[in-house]
């Protein structure tokens, strides 16, 4: 292989380097109108009534929308339980309500962001303020409100898992560990807050440019929204300044096509452009989900687990939007990288009056895996064992079965992914069982020094049934030879370099140089759909559909065909949905595995946390670009280690008061890991590209649970919650009330 396995350069790296990349905030015209939102600034009223009358009079003032200017007022990823403008007078039932402060009441159109902003305050809004429901504890009451009326209740998604008998078999056990975690919520933080612009294009569409994931996805909502043909919204996703999952759900796409509809409507085709502030993209788009986790997990005196019951609640926030699919990961993962012959779970998402919980870096994993990886820690500790002896024992191998029911896919390579990580961090293997590393003593008395370890596994690809496919272009022209690729990919750059791979793959598979291809990407008009930059998939999913759309092209090619075109379509193993009884199904058709060990120094005087080394170990199946996997892995323990020591996100009754960066405190250079070891693994998928397996979001997993365990091997105090801030660390050593 001549390019696959090589870190080639990034094919934008000269463009973002030299500032020529152009992000979707970047996007100018000579005659753009600008847009600016009046979120409710409350989280739960019902809207009596909106007078514009004001605002509509201020000189500059185009237009202004509300929710009666929606043709059909919903959207949502998985339930359309959300209007795109709240307000009285539009075709969705309940849509006079807001149920969080970040939601959409009114739309004005300017010439340009002053006026906007004067229009906006010049807006009169009558509410009728609701019961604000700001915890699970609130919204699982008997005599809860309902946040949404036409449910009777605000539990919106269950699920549930059995497997074996739990009861008969913890009458089995020599241990059982029985506790209660906590998650947080967190901020993506992304670079570049949401922005984007819409115009009217030369074949009559109208077209958005925007930051995204799933362009295909954000032209299917616009247009049913919209309540126009799919072939008449067009999606354009230009240099995209990070996601991390956060751009999965929509923010502005609907809006800008919407006020692109009206204008149009009023005879005024300009185009219009949004910028919205770190504020308004701090409370205007979802957050990872706060879990409530219960456990009980049991162990016979041969370091087996024997039993697992678990109860899992995820804080959805004010609508749907991926929690159903998150929760379905967290409800797979709980459990973690283990041989469990008896399990019960049953999992809840709900519904309370905070800023949606969505898709973040992980998808429910580091969640749930934080959860099982404490439960597998304290029953090693409970039977005097090793930690990786115990996981030893009990991690899966070829064949076995999920709690789910079914056989893991083939290519489970978790027990050589542990045993490397650990042997890095120092474990010794011998015949007697694994041995955890002496530390060395701190010269420091206040500073005590931990080694901790957690491991996991992620899905790769969509699960549960959803449907799950990716298309790839490719047209070769030329004469004798081939002269020059064309790929036609609709896969979003979030960062990640996944256009950089796309070339890789398609050099790769034409036996051309990278210099020979030219890609033509993200651009619901050009490309087929590729699915979502998410669940880790897009290395798998494209790698399979450029593989496919190329060998079409040479064959073709070779019939004399100039130019030669190869339209291909991959589709994975199919999966299926969870029995609504027992939970068993065929959840996922890949995964990859990964470990991680964690040095910590913990300061009992500030009670400060120092990362000196992370280890990380990471099957990737095949490095399709080292660099890149390296970067990916950095990337992902840094933003893990803002989840796990300092990123507090704090509301107080439905507002939020960290809402900008200089309260919400994300890793500067000043607080990442001293050293990171990026392991990586290449044990190759039996159905991936070249054996590729995805890796984006694996180093998240474990991370947390290794932190904690670290700080528990270092100061004797197991924390079941974190962000892990100094307070925080304060109040377990008992130092400050």
């Amino acid at each position: 292989m001549e390019t696959i396995g090589n870190s080639i350069k990034r094919v934008d790296a000269v463009a973002k380097v030299t500032g020529k990349a152009k992000f979707p905030g970047d996007f100018q015209f000579t005659d753009q109108l600008t847009t600016k939102v009046l979120f409710a600034g409350r989280p739960h009223a019902i809207i009596h009534s909106i007078n514009i009358d004001k605002a509509l009079a201020i000189p500059g003032v185009v237009t202004i929308l509300t929710a009666k200017d929606v043709p059909n007022n919903e959207y949502g990823l998985s339930i359309p339980d959300q209007p795109v403008l709240c307000g009285p007078g539009s075709n969705k039932e309940f849509a006079d309500r807001v149920r969080f402060e970040g939601d959409q009441v009114a739309l004005v159109v300017a010439e340009n962001e002053q006026i906007a902003t004067q229009a906006l305050k010049a807006i009169e809004v009558e509410y009728e303020d609701l019961p604000i429901t700001s915890t699970l504890d609130e919204a699982l009451r008997e005599d809860a409100f309902i946040i949404h009326p036409e449910l009777d209740s605000n539990v919106f998604h269950h699920n549930v898992v059995r497997f074996g008998n739990v009861e008969e078999a913890f009458k089995k056990c020599a241990v059982i560990v029985e506790r209660e975690y906590r998650t947080p919520v967190q901020e993506h933080a992304y670079l570049q807050p949401e922005a984007g612009a819409a115009f009217i294009d030369n074949e009559g569409r109208i077209t958005v440019i925007v930051g995204g994931q799933w362009a295909h996805e954000d032209q299917e909502q616009i247009a049913h929204a919209l309540n126009m043909p799919l072939d008449r919204i067009r999606v354009i996703y230009p240099y995209i300044g990070g996601a991390f999952g956060g751009r999965e759900d929509m923010s502005v796409q609907i809006i800008l096509a919407l006020a692109v509809q009206k204008l149009h409507e009023m005879g005024i085709d300009r185009p219009v452009r949004i910028v919205w502030s770190r504020e308004e993209s701090i409370i205007g788009h979802h957050k990872r989900h706060a879990y409530y986790l219960k456990a009980r997990w049991g162990a016979d005196t041969d370091g087996k687990i024997l039993a697992a019951q678990n109860w899992v609640y995820a804080d959805g926030g004010a609508y749907a939007y991926t929690s159903t699919k998150v929760l379905g990961n967290a409800t797979l993962l709980c459990t973690g990288p283990y041989e469990i012959p008896n399990v019960s779970t049953d999992a809840y998402a709900v519904y309370t009056n905070n800023i949606p919980a969505g898709a973040f870096r992980g998808f429910g994993g580091p969640q749930a895996t934080f959860m099982a990886e404490m439960q597998v820690n304290a029953l090693a500790e409970a039977l005097q064992m090793d930690p990786i002896e115990f996981r030893m024992r009990n991690l899966f191998k070829e064949g076995s079965l999920q709690s789910m029911g079914q056989p893991i896919p083939k290519g489970v390579s978790i027990r050589e992914v542990v045993r490397r990580c650990a042997l890095k961090a120092g474990w010794q293997e011998t015949p007697s069982g694994w041995q955890r590393p002496e530390l060395s003593a701190s010269e420091d008395v206040h500073i005590q020094q931990g080694l901790g370890f957690a491991c996991g596994y992620k899905n790769i690809g969509f699960s549960f049934g959803a449907p799950e496919n990716c298309g790839a272009t490719i047209i070769l022209s030329g004469g004798e030879e081939i002269e020059q690729a064309q790929l036609y990919h609709a896969g979003a750059e979030v960062g990640q370099g996944s256009h950089t791979v796309f070339a890789q793959f398609t050099a790769e598979a034409l036996g051309l140089p990278v210099e020979k291809i030219e890609l033509h990407l993200s651009d619901t008009a050009t490309s087929r759909d590729s699915g979502s930059v998410s669940a880790s998939r897009m290395t798998f999913m494209s790698g399979n559909s450029i593989l496919g759309a190329a060998k079409q092209a040479l064959e073709r090619w070779q019939a004399g065909d100039r130019p030669a075109v190869g339209d291909y379509v991959f589709r994975p193993p199919a999966t299926s949905p969870m029995d609504k009884t027992d939970g068993h199904c065929y959840p996922n058709f890949a995964y990859g595995y990964v470990a991680e060990a964690v040095l910590a120094e913990v300061n009992t005087q500030t009670g400060e946390i120092r990362l000196k080394n992370v280890i990380c170990a990471d099957d990737v199946g095949k490095a399709i670009n080292p660099s890149l996997v390296e970067g990916q892995i950095e990337g992902g323990v840094v933003q893990a280690a803002g989840y796990t020591l300092m990123e507090n996100f704090i509301t107080q009754e439905g507002k939020t008061l960290t809402k900008e960066l200089s309260t919400y405190l994300i890793p500067t250079s000043a607080d990442i890991p001293e050293h990171v070891e990026s392991l990586i693994l290449e044990y190759p998928d039996p159905i991936g590209p070249y054996g590729a397996r995805g890796m984006g979001e694996m180093p998240y997993l474990p991370f947390a649970p290794a932190v904690v365990d670290a700080v528990y091997q270092a100061i004797g105090v197991r924390f079941d919650h974190f962000p892990l801030t100094a307070e925080t660390v304060l109040r377990g050593l008992g130092k400050i009330n």
